[in-house]
């Protein structure tokens, strides 16, 4: 028995392997990299935080569904380790809130380590990574319980969010807070466009956590995912072109049927 496309489909899984081995092993042993585009987003981080440390209020930064194998986790893992470290040299107070128990472990670690590298561990608070179990509404009911009680002046959604977003979006909306939003669920984003000050939308999540943590490993699978996409453009290009010179020959598509 045959299935359609299953050696090209292979040859296709081998290629990207080696892209993404190659481009990650040049970016850890330190060569030079193609530059990441800086996202309008990003420069509002800075901002952000720096009209929290005027206020005297605090940064808060969330993501419910994200455990410690989630690609998510490791984008937020970007974000989180830029924010604690600015928040520790600006002496603002930081709080984190995850949903997986494991994921919160993990984020205390990344904190620590963050305040550890702006010279300031004693700053680091026990309350600052705070782990809420629960389903998604009992999650969202503490959350923005949490956010009217403690009033952050900066609220950051990263990571994959559902019917969430629109409550905590307008919750934060509500109290003032200069909001940062990223996620690539497309059918968030609108609740995110409407409420938030700044929503990085789909890939850009991943490309901006990249840019600020600066580890090789996300910025060799961004370049080699760029490159991938370079890759299929280019089959698409030669398709059509082929599909023109001889439109019965269906030379592409019976190569991916191959």
């Amino acid at each position: 028995m045959s299935v359609d496309g299953a050696v090209s489909g292979f040859i296709t899984a081998i290629v990207l392997m080696v892209i993404t081995w190659y481009y990650v092993t040049s970016a850890r042993r330190g060569k030079q990299m193609p530059e990441i585009r800086k996202l309008p987003g990003l420069d509002a981080i800075d901002e952000a935080i720096g009209r929290a440390t005027e206020m005297g209020r605090p940064v808060l930064l969330a993501n419910r569904t994200a455990d410690v194998g989630s690609v998510h986790s490791f984008a937020l893992w970007g974000y989180m380790g830029y924010v604690a470290g600015l928040c520790a040299k600006y002496d603002t107070n930081f709080i984190n809130i995850a949903g997986d128990y494991l994921a919160a472990a993990v984020n205390e670690e990344v904190i620590k380590q963050s305040y550890l590298e702006a010279g300031r561990p004693e700053a680091f608070k026990p309350d600052t990574v705070r782990y809420i179990p629960g389903d998604q509404w009992a999650w969202t009911s503490a959350v923005a319980g949490m956010l009217k009680r403690e009033r952050p002046a900066t609220t950051m959604w990263i990571g994959y969010f559902y019917a969430e977003s629109m409550t905590l979006s307008e919750v934060g909306a509500q109290i003032g807070a200069i909001q940062i939003a990223a996620t690539t669920n497309t059918a968030q984003l609108p609740f995110f466009v409407a409420a938030c000050d700044y929503t990085l939308i789909g890939e850009e999540e991943y490309a901006a956590s990249a840019y600020l943590s600066k580890e090789p490993m996300l910025t060799g699978t961004l370049v080699a995912e760029d490159v991938g996409k370079f890759i299929v453009v280019v089959v698409v290009v030669l398709g059509v072109i082929a599909q023109l010179v001889d439109p019965k020959a269906n030379l592409i598509s019976n190569w991916l049927k191959f």
